[in-house]
């Protein structure tokens, strides 16, 4: 019940600070922005905006946003070759690495039973929309950047959300194409 009320009001502070963020860049010049801060103020754009879809995201089930057909993966051969050719295994790679690599993290997401596979499509569908939603947002706010000549912070936050969002979302297809593959064969 906490975490019903806490975490949109988190969404809810992260959306205050990132119109606040946005008053900074319309009345500010780029030109007074050095590139420190300028890359500082891309990452916290990045945070704010995929904060804002992921409280909202651990507190309700905001991936019913999207229709079901969505998250039928029907070209797996073209999520496979853009996991492949955007070096998205690496990305998977340096996850396992710093917090899915351990046992008691990765259970916590599947736990490897038959029913298991039902909560690991679910939490793959909140991620996604959670990564999609922050990475639609993102984008268009780095589109409403550049004409305001915001340019370096435009490209320094876009090139920060392909690898904060966008590779998530390709991952958690992938990770949709076996579980697919798997439901065709077990019944949950």
């Amino acid at each position: 019940m906490l975490k019903k009320i806490f975490f949109p009001l988190m969404s809810i502070f992260l959306a205050y600070n990132t119109y606040k963020l946005f008053m900074v860049f319309s009345s500010v010049s780029q030109e007074e922005f050095s590139f420190l801060l300028s890359f500082i103020l891309a990452i916290l754009l990045n945070l704010f905006v995929t904060g804002i879809f992921a409280f909202t995201g651990f507190a309700y089930p905001s991936s019913r946003l999207m229709p079901e057909s969505y998250y039928v993966v029907k070209n797996p051969k073209a999520i496979t070759k853009a996991y492949r050719y955007l070096g998205v295994k690496y990305f998977r790679s340096f996850l396992m690495l710093i917090h899915w690599g351990k046992e008691k993290n990765r259970k916590k997401y599947f736990n490897g039973t038959k029913s298991g596979i039902k909560d690991f499509d679910f939490q793959t569908r909140q991620s996604e929309f959670g990564h999609l939603a922050a990475f639609v947002v993102i984008s268009l706010a780095c589109i409403w950047l550049l004409p305001m000549g915001h340019v370096r912070i435009a490209w320094l936050t876009m090139a920060l959300n392909i690898p904060f969002n966008l590779y998530p979302v390709i991952l958690q297809r992938i990770h949709r194409v076996q579980i697919q593959r798997l439901t065709k064969y077990i019944s949950y």
